[in-house]
């Protein structure tokens, strides 16, 4: 658990939403949710100064639902890496995957971390996760990740016991590492701004051409 982190970056978990700050017109679920105390995702969205664009989770893959919190309303956070060495209480295979890999992974000298129901269900305790469920990982990127490292990698995530997706976390977004593994000569970009194909997901110029 982290307090007071910032700035807050997506896939980072926060408590602190109340039902009070959905518009009238949110879903019943969603209310739901929020009432039950449960956290809400950061996502990349812009926002308003003072403000972080979050998204709620219901309990199937259709309930999802975008808003907006106030960053005084924070009470706690938790970031994926700090759920890299908790294994969860249930049997499934994305935990069961999520354990055959951690060693793997800190060998590597990786900054890694959970996300998606994995990260969700590990940092709430709240099921978000079933039997066909994949297990989502990010990978901190500051600096650039090879072509050539991403297919190593890509390879021993797919020995694990369920599908895993994996994000590189770039400094101006995200792109997935099966994309930057992959042959094309550019890949998808996903920023607050808006997603568009780049050649190299490290180049600031490319970015703001």
């Amino acid at each position: 658990m982290v307090n007071g982190r910032g700035p807050w970056l997506p896939h980072d978990l926060l408590w602190g939403m109340t039902p009070a700050q959905l518009p009238p017109d949110a879903p019943d679920w969603a209310f739901a949710v929020l009432e039950a105390g449960q956290p809400v995702v950061v996502r990349r969205a812009l926002t308003a100064p003072g403000q972080i664009a979050v998204g709620l989770r219901g309990r199937t893959r259709e309930q999802r639902y975008p808003a907006v919190l106030a960053l005084e309303s924070v009470q706690r956070g938790v970031y994926p890496e700090a759920l890299c060495q908790l294994s969860g209480t249930r049997s499934l295979p994305a935990l069961q995957a999520l354990q055959q890999l951690r060693g793997e992974l800190d060998a590597l000298g990786l900054v890694w971390g959970v996300s998606g129901s994995a990260g969700f269900e590990l940092a709430s305790g709240v099921a978000a996760l079933h039997q066909h469920s994949d297990l989502d990982l990010i990978l901190r990127t500051p600096e650039p990740f090879s072509r050539a490292q991403a297919r190593e990698l890509l390879a021993l995530l797919e020995r694990a016991e369920c599908p895993v997706d994996l994000q590189l976390q770039v400094p101006a977004g995200a792109v997935a590492l099966r994309e930057w593994a992959g042959p094309a000569d550019r890949v998808l970009l996903k920023s607050a701004s808006g997603a568009r194909l780049v050649g190299d997901p490290w180049n600031s110029r490319e970015q703001a051409a």
